[in-house]
């Protein structure tokens, strides 16, 4: 199958669209949100210029299965999957907050820690810590969110002094949080894996929180292998992880960490072919499902007109 990378639907009572560095977003009446996840794939805060094809529909059928398995916590976006690369839901008004919940020193918290700091978020880390330890419990390090490029790391006080978030719903975001991650980690935990790290997003509609965009996906969380994990943190050797890590790591091993006058490495037909097969284990893994690849013969335009067919139809069926 061809990547999809760029998309311009005409979609019935379309009143603008959001661009973003994966998804793009169609504004329906004002009510409704069509999600297009395209095989556009970033690092960095930097989008690749190669797409990486069935890495949107995997993203897609992903967040909609974990969206379906967590809705007794909190009611979501999500109304309908027309097509396996897109979501329609509701438009709500979004917190201008990501809820980062992190249950292990990995990534970000990690090098931060490395640096020396013992707060993150103004969270404090617990001495005598070493790479991939399991937190004493799980720490929220929200970040705040930029409109172009890197989101910044935010307290729970400066949240609430600036006036991002209210004291009163911000608490609710964070007791949605935790119960997520806990889901998240229980149905990790059925597929042998272990939900190291994840974000959230949320806004409202009528004053009620819902939960928004993707949930548990590779793009957004961190998952280690739960076999073997003991082992290899005393013995201080990296994790097995499902996430998109294993990306940045070819890149930053080509020399790109997404610094001004550093170059994108070649992404030949090989190296895309291994992302999108890569993409297709994290499915598996993360479901334990075989994943369905949709119509693999098409070309990019047919794909596009099968969107567009399917969400027009979803669309007539909402009014």
């Amino acid at each position: 199958m061809e990547a999809i990378v760029k998309t311009d639907f005409d979609f019935k009572g379309c009143r603008g669209k959001y661009v973003g560095k994966v998804r793009d977003v169609y504004d329906i009446d004002d009510k409704y949100l069509v999600m297009v996840v395209s095989d556009r794939i970033s690092a960095f805060d930097v989008v690749l210029p190669e797409g990486i094809p069935y890495k949107g529909q995997v993203l897609n059928m992903i967040a909609a299965k974990f969206l379906d398995a967590t809705s007794d916590i909190l009611p979501n976006w999500k109304v309908a999957v027309p097509d396996p690369m897109v979501t329609v839901g509701y438009k709500c008004e979004p917190f201008k907050v990501e809820m980062v919940i992190r249950g292990y020193l990995s990534g970000h918290a990690w090098r931060e820690y490395q640096a020396g700091k013992r707060t993150i978020c103004g969270v404090p880390m617990p001495d005598g810590m070493v790479e991939n330890a399991k937190f004493p419990e799980p720490i929220i390090t929200p970040t705040s969110k930029a409109a172009e490029g890197h989101d910044e790391d935010i307290s729970k006080e400066e949240i609430i002094a600036s006036g991002l978030v209210g004291r009163e719903d911000y608490e609710r975001l964070e007791e949605y949080t935790r119960a997520l991650y806990r889901r998240g980690c229980e149905i990790a935990a059925k597929m042998g894996l272990i939900l190291v790290d994840t974000k959230y997003e949320f806004g409202k509609i009528d004053g009620r929180i819902y939960l928004m965009d993707e949930i548990h996906t590779p793009d957004s969380s961190r998952y280690f292998y739960a076999e073997g994990y003991e082992q290899r943190l005393a013995a201080g050797e990296r994790q097995r992880q499902l996430s998109k890590e294993f990306v940045r790591e070819w890149l930053m091993a080509n020399g790109f960490q997404g610094q001004p006058g550093q170059k994108v490495p070649e992404m030949t037909p090989s190296v895309v072919a291994g992302i999108t097969d890569r993409y297709i284990e994290l499915y598996e893994h993360i479901t334990g499902e075989p994943f369905q690849r949709a119509e693999a013969s098409l070309t990019s335009g047919q794909i596009l007109d099968r969107i567009q067919r399917n969400v027009s139809a979803c669309l007539e069926g909402l009014k």
